[in-house]
């Protein structure tokens, strides 16, 4: 048991490793592709990565719950905010270092939790607000250019922008998360990568050398598609609340590879930066741990006993963990 939980611990620390790579690689990439072009194969990749995956694992008689036209509004929703999230976030790792895109991408929590509450009116706990706080804190700080120009950066505004509509992105998934993971990844990853694809093809951008198009779909299969196979297979052994926590290393983890292998220097305001940024993400990981509940569910159950119909309650409980109490509700039911 306790190998089990080691090796879902692993799995969710190479979910953090295999996005925060997305950051410092999209910015070489840039040089050689634009920005909403580069977005396009990133979504194209994991869309069509998932897709082969599913191809391969798919069992005879799957009985997984496929998205019905109920969900149309929200799958819409996703659809549409995948577009536009990662077209600003490669807007943003062009203007600004891939080191503050890094940390600036946990402004996706407050954005989650934020809409949550404003939204769907979800309750947010003192120790949530405080790193709510935190986090918008270190954002203006990391966003910030300089107190003789009192403005912030197009950069790191257009990061916050693509976090802000991940967060809206977020609540748009919840509502359908009860619906197969695969049918929900793949639809995000081919029908936002095909968005962004005719998108950058209508503003001028050309398509990039073949080569570049390999590297953005590998890259995009293993930051955005493998990450989330690897979260979702965690997430089944440890459950989601654990699984958030050590995936909550992956800002951190992108910072430090952006700062080891493109020698981006070090600002006094992104040390700044950093150390709310810490303080605010610790506070959210100890919320999303400290918040396991468990919920009884009682199932009426109809049977043949010697001819007679009869009627049998079955009851049961489940842990069901949240961010915060009834916050974000990060949990992805595989239904694979």
């Amino acid at each position: 048991m306790k190998s089990k939980q080691t090796y879902a611990i692993l799995l969710a620390l190479l979910a953090a490793v295999f996005y925060s790579v997305s950051i410092p690689v999209s910015k070489v990439l840039l040089g050689f592709a634009g920005p909403t072009m580069l977005a396009a194969f990133l979504y194209l990749g994991a869309g069509a990565g998932i897709g082969s995956l599913f191809l391969l694992r798919r069992k005879p008689g799957d009985r997984t719950e496929r998205l019905s036209k109920s969900d149309l509004p929200y799958t819409i929703g996703m659809i549409v905010l995948d577009i536009m999230a990662p077209i600003l976030l490669m807007n943003g790792v062009e203007r600004t270092t891939a080191a503050n895109v890094s940390l600036l991408n946990n402004f996706e929590i407050a954005a989650t939790a934020l809409i949550a509450f404003l939204v769907f009116q979800e309750k947010i706990s003192k120790r949530m607000w405080a790193a709510l706080f935190l986090i918008i804190l270190s954002s203006a700080a990391l966003s910030f250019e300089g107190a003789s120009s009192l403005k912030f950066s197009a950069g790191s505004l257009m990061v916050l922008g693509a976090a802000a509509c991940w967060g809206l992105e977020n609540n748009c998934t919840r509502m359908i998360s009860a619906k197969s993971t695969y049918e929900i990844v793949i639809l995000k990853g081919i029908f936002s990568g095909t968005g962004s694809l005719i998108i950058a093809l209508a503003v001028g951008e050309t398509l990039p050398s073949p080569l570049i198009i390999v590297a953005a779909l590998a890259l995009g299969f293993i930051s955005y598609g493998l990450s989330i196979f690897a979260y979702i297979r965690a997430q089944n052994i440890i459950g989601a609340a654990k699984t958030s926590a050590f995936y909550a290393a992956a800002p951190f983890i992108g910072a430090l590879f952006s700062l080891a292998f493109l020698h981006e220097g070090l600002s006094k305001m992104f040390v700044i930066g950093l150390i709310i940024m810490t303080a605010g993400s610790a506070l959210a990981v100890t919320d999303t741990l400290k918040y396991r509940h468990c919920h009884m569910h009682s199932h009426t159950v109809y049977h043949l006993h010697n001819g007679t119909l009869q009627k049998e309650i079955i009851t049961h409980e489940h842990e069901h963990p949240h961010i915060g109490p009834g916050i974000a509700h990060r949990h992805i039911h595989t239904g694979i």
